[in-house]
């Protein structure tokens, strides 16, 4: 008798997310629980978006418009880029999954960095896709020599994410320039950069410097994090348009929301949100760093809006100390990290709580 699934479904470990506040308040009797565990922007979605979200709900009986017109247009203008190279997905997650499906066959090999975003693994699992890890170099770094060494014949795509997700360090232009010259054109090159907007570090590389060059490669930005829009589902890609019109043919009709959509287009005029949330956020994880190296911990310097604390020992019993305090974090073993948390900036006062806290768990 056949199996029901392929093995590799069989095996798949799905994706875990953060703990919600309403599942801590029930599971640990605890009232005034705070989330610093999934990255989210702690004040919340940008207020003009929530306008045209309340707007666009009114005509919610009407499908939206599959091609994404008037967002599409808005985001090539903002970034400077032309329509046909801007793709819209519902987060940026959708788009990984129609990379994978569109732009290669089940006997290709995706290159990875161990430790690096697990969803590309489940995605590439997913579609009974195989691949092979390259370890992180000292400092919880990617070694972008060492993937490009592994580089072969049988490589079809390559994920990079720059901020990284868990360990929120980043590569320099020098040594992205470097990976893209060594990576054949028949060969996509995903560039996962979520935490774009959070980066401080002026030897950062912006990925759409690159793209016109390098026809093969694909930068990825999400609404999710800076914006506030985590709970839309809005993320999009910018590549030359012969790639987006892969993805096109691929995709799934009508695949973002017109709430989605309207929030897009209004998130984007929302400057001062934008700015009011970058600045809190260096504000706050320099405060985190400073702190949690006090207590003993190397956690490196962030990139993103999220520190990564490496803590010796496992996770559990430190995670679980401070669930029963109210304070929710995110282990990553499934990163390849069963020592370490990966912990948001939230406000001070959050951030105050969960250093103390820390302080009295060690």
């Amino acid at each position: 008798m056949r199996a029901l699934v392929p093995d590799y479904i069989e095996t798949l470990k799905p994706y875990v997310p953060g703990k919600p506040i309403e599942e801590t308040e029930r599971e640990y009797n605890v009232t005034h629980v705070i989330k610093l565990a999934s990255n989210e922007n702690p004040l919340g979605p940008s207020p003009m978006a929530v306008e045209a979200i309340e707007a666009a709900a009114r005509r919610v009986h009407l499908y939206p418009d599959g091609a994404s017109y008037y967002l599409v247009r808005r985001l090539a203008q903002h970034l400077g880029v032309e329509p046909s190279e801007v793709f819209v997905g519902s987060g940026s997650n959708e788009i990984i999954e129609l990379a994978i499906r569109t732009f290669t066959s089940i006997d290709d090999v995706a290159l990875l960095s161990a430790g690096s975003f697990v969803m590309y693994k489940v995605a590439l699992q997913s579609h009974g896709r195989k691949f092979i890890e390259v370890p992180m170099k000292a400092g919880y770094q990617y070694d972008l020599k060492a993937m490009a060494a592994a580089l072969t014949r049988q490589t079809r795509v390559v994920f990079l994410a720059n901020p990284d997700n868990p360990t929120s360090t980043a590569f320099g232009k020098s040594e992205l320039e470097e990976f893209l010259a060594a990576v054949p054109e028949d060969v996509l090159v995903i560039l996962d950069e979520a935490y774009f907007e959070y980066v401080d570090w002026a030897e950062y590389p912006n990925g759409l410097d690159y793209f016109h060059k390098h026809p093969n490669l694909m930068v990825l930005r999400t609404y999710s994090k800076i914006y506030g829009l985590a709970g839309v589902r809005l993320g999009y890609g910018v590549m030359q348009a012969r790639l987006a019109t892969y993805l096109n043919r691929t995709r799934m009709p009508f695949n973002l929301t017109s709430i989605a959509q309207a929030a897009g287009i209004a998130a984007l005029d929302d400057v001062e949100h934008l700015r009011t949330t970058r600045e809190t956020t260096w504000r706050e994880l320099r405060y985190l760093e400073t702190e949690l190296r006090a207590l003993g911990l190397p956690v490196p310097t962030s990139r993103a809006n999220f520190v990564f604390a490496d803590l010796g020992r496992p996770t559990a019993p430190i995670y679980e100390a401070l669930l029963r305090r109210g304070i929710i974090t995110r282990p990553v073993p499934g990163s390849g990290w069963p020592n370490a948390l990966r912990i948001s900036a939230g406000l001070h006062t959050q951030n105050e709580r969960l250093v103390n806290a820390m302080r009295e768990i060690l």
